[in-house]
């Protein structure tokens, strides 16, 4: 009976983040910690697990419709591979409230950001991929992934719209540099030998199945409605998820 509620799950989460361009990492993390009773460390190293197969999939299926922006992606990359890297040796040495306070901030701000973008921005400017501001959203996310455990996809999705990218290419793109980052910090997290494989493999075939299912269904999709509406609920949603850390 487990089985078929972490399948539920995995597939609901699964087809969340890959329609709006996030990893699911926190979201499974929120869960495994709340819901499951996990440790932290166990629940981060599971989190990654059941997130990173989902990723390959979604990213493959935008790739087949063609939704991928490589230039900007392989920028965000740069700065984001290192800095998982990084984050994940300095993980046992950061406090745990300064972490706490370090991601909020950054949510907090990026939903801001975003919103601003959203609302008070009414440029119909061709896209600009700056590089700069690329390779800074790509090391906060890697900062993410390599310390918690966290996909690291509130940094990427919130810097490719605030770089001009509407919803549907901007999940994509997002989807396609987090198997990168994800991949190195499941690979840091699995020496740990923290997985609960249990509870891991099950969310992570339904991740898999709904994966398999949003590029498909965002095709039939409007992609103007899908920007009126998916854009600030991921301004507000980058909010919560940083006020609600601090408050």
């Amino acid at each position: 009976m487990m089985w078929l509620v972490f399948l539920i799950i995995g597939f609901l989460v699964g087809l969340l983040v890959i329609s709006t361009g996030g990893g699911g990492a926190a979201i499974y993390l929120g869960l495994l910690t709340s819901v499951f009773g996990l440790a932290p460390a166990v629940a981060a190293s599971t989190s990654l697990f059941t997130a990173f197969p989902s990723l390959v999939v979604g990213a493959y299926g935008h790739y087949r419709t063609g939704q991928i922006h490589f230039k900007v992606g392989n920028q965000m990359l740069l700065t984001a591979i290192p800095a998982t890297v990084v984050g994940a040796l300095l993980a046992p040495y950061i406090p745990n409230d300064v972490y706490t306070w370090i991601v909020a901030l950054i949510l907090t701000g990026l939903g801001i950001q975003v919103l601003v973008k959203r609302f008070l921005s009414h440029s119909n400017k061709p896209v600009r991929h700056q590089g700069i501001q690329a390779a800074i959203y790509g090391m906060l996310s890697g900062v993410m992934v390599g310390v918690a455990g966290l996909s690291g996809g509130g940094p990427i999705i919130a810097g490719l719209l605030v770089l001009g990218l509407d919803m549907l290419p901007a999940a994509a793109t997002s989807s396609y540099v987090l198997v990168g980052t994800s991949l190195v910090g499941l690979l840091f997290h699995l020496s740990a030998n923290n997985i609960d494989w249990n509870v891991g493999i099950g969310l992570m075939i339904g991740a898999v199945l709904g994966a398999l299912c949003a590029p498909r269904l965002l095709m039939h999709v409007d992609p103007a409605k899908l920007n009126y509406y998916i854009k600030p609920f991921m301004g507000i949603l980058l909010l919560f998820m940083g006020l609600r850390m601090i408050l």
